[in-house]
């Protein structure tokens, strides 16, 4: 009987921390991000915007872009622009302060739910009509309540055609057009 017990012990713990791993999913599964543009096809040489969607999982949170505490890993939008195109800075919404079990004292500016950035654009002129793009590059760190996930570096690409003249789009997340 104690053999079995014993038996049953070692069973317990050694799928426990499995059970534990299974149940924290894979940081770059906790963010999803998603680029629109205001216009498509772009007009050459008009201003259009980028919009990158950031959809985080129930539960979680990334810290924005002024994070309450230095050490904290602000979310933060690399952009590559095509040669010739020229932008503006980044625009970050603000966050929301929250509290949470690691950070009873001070409350930390945070996003949660949906985020949108924005990025002025304007192509040369003489922009190549045809497929563009514009990669970048999207880092955060995402947490819970509990734990703190790695930082990522998640890819994100806005794809758009470039024309002699540009029709409005996505006004869903452009709406003074």
């Amino acid at each position: 009987m104690k053999r079995f017990f014993f038996s049953l012990m070692v069973a317990a713990i050694a799928v426990s921390p499995k059970i534990a791993a299974a149940q924290i999913p894979a940081a770059k599964d906790v963010v999803a991000s998603t680029a629109y543009t205001s216009y498509e096809p772009v007009a050459r040489g008009k201003e259009f915007q980028v919009a990158v969607v950031i959809k985080i999982r129930d539960g979680f949170h990334i810290n924005a872009r002024k994070p309450t505490l230095e050490y904290l890993i602000p979310t933060d939008l690399k952009v590559e622009l095509p040669a010739g195109y020229k932008a503006g800075e980044v625009s970050y919404p603000g966050g929301t302060l929250k509290s949470f079990s690691f950070s009873k004292d001070e409350k930390l500016n945070v996003y949660t739910g949906k985020v949108v950035l924005y990025l002025k654009v304007t192509p040369p002129a003489d922009a190549a009509p045809g497929a563009q793009h514009i990669p970048m590059k999207l880092r955060y760190q995402a947490c819970n309540d509990s734990v703190c996930l790695p930082p990522v570096r998640q890819d994100v690409d806005a794809a758009f055609t470039v024309a002699t003249t540009g029709k409005i789009a996505h006004t869903e997340f452009f709406k003074n057009q």
